[in-house]
């Protein structure tokens, strides 16, 4: 019986996202609005123009295009709220608009998924999840 460690294994050894790269257009509107709207914690900005914050020990850095195919290019990012309707009201409050409000999208056992979306100051869609007790 032959035993594989780490060290001689053929697998990468991916554990978790540690940094997710955000394409934006003008950096310190994007600040504001991840920092102002969306409350997450600014960690630096590192010269010519990134941004990074913190978005529960994932580090989201905001980065202009790194060539004219990137600026066309975005995944669409899923941030968990304990609280969907309260989350939304809260991002309405600080300015805030949404495409599609509250609304649920999946049975998961005893709870539903819920989801909402909206976009950043740079068009990139964001969404917004929560699995809610029925």
């Amino acid at each position: 019986m032959t035993t594989v460690t780490a060290s001689t294994s053929s697998e990468p050894g991916l554990r978790r996202i540690g940094q997710i790269a955000v394409v934006v257009h003008d950096t310190a509107r994007a600040v504001r609005f991840y920092r102002d709207v969306l409350g997450m914690r600014l960690l630096f900005e590192a010269p010519p123009s990134l941004a990074f914050f913190d978005c529960g020990g994932v580090r989201l850095m905001l980065s202009p295009p790194e060539g004219p195919d990137t600026a066309a290019m975005s995944s669409i990012l899923y941030y968990e709220v304990a609280d969907i309707r309260a989350a939304h009201s809260a991002l309405v409050a600080r300015g805030a608009v949404f495409e599609q409000e509250p609304h649920v999208v999946a049975p998961l056992g005893p709870n539903d998924l819920w989801m909402a979306f909206l976009r950043d100051s740079e068009n990139n869609l964001l969404g917004l999840m929560s699995e809610v007790p029925r």
